[in-house]
């Protein structure tokens, strides 16, 4: 199974080096000297890496045949992608690899039925779970242990205790709008 792992940013210094935008929790593992990565789009790779450092809270990677700052520019944007065991879990059993939550069924602790996680987002300061609700529409789930209380793989699904409005917030939103009126009960027009 193929993984995104990070993306290149934009070049740094003279001497071949990209900024590198990480999207794994395990950059030692992935993104270590000598890891050879697909990339998207394909003709840029395959790359292997050379060197890899932090500078300034940022990991920095040199490629093996990437010299200079031009060809290190021409891969920017470029993604990263690992090849991984399916079976591969990580070390924590509180961690989860992304692919083990895409299209997990979304519930509230009685059953009832929120959506399907379609995509995670990841944000500096927290994850999102990007759920699709039944009738289509989407509503983004902070992935943290307050409000996502458990992940069940075996059940796959994902059981969720929203605080008010994290979920009836969209619908309520959308129901005002419907009937041309605010939040606040003054007509909008």
């Amino acid at each position: 199974m193929q993984l995104v792992v990070a993306r290149i940013g934009r070049a740094h210094g003279i001497k071949g080096e990209v900024t590198v935008e990480v999207r794994t929790d395990e950059p030692e593992l992935r993104l270590g000297p000598g890891a050879v990565l697909a990339t998207d789009p394909a003709s840029a790779g395959p790359l292997t890496i050379e060197i890899g450092r932090v500078h300034s809270g940022r990991l920095l990677l040199r490629f093996e045949g990437v010299r200079d700052r031009t060809a290190a520019e021409a891969l920017r944007n470029t993604l990263l992608i690992a090849e991984v065991d399916p079976a591969e879990h990580p070390e924590d059993p509180d961690e989860f690899y992304d692919h083990q939550l895409m299209d997990l069924d979304v519930v509230l602790a009685d059953g009832t039925e929120i959506g399907r996680i379609t995509d995670i987002s990841h944000l500096p300061s927290q994850d999102l779970f990007i759920v699709e609700r039944p009738d289509g529409r989407e509503v983004m789930i902070p992935f943290v242990e307050e409000i996502v209380t458990e992940i069940d793989l075996e059940k796959q699904r994902a059981v969720i205790a929203p605080p008010p409005g994290l979920i009836d917030e969209s619908e309520a939103a959308r129901d005002e709008v419907a009937d041309g009126h605010s939040a606040s009960g003054r007509d909008e027009n």
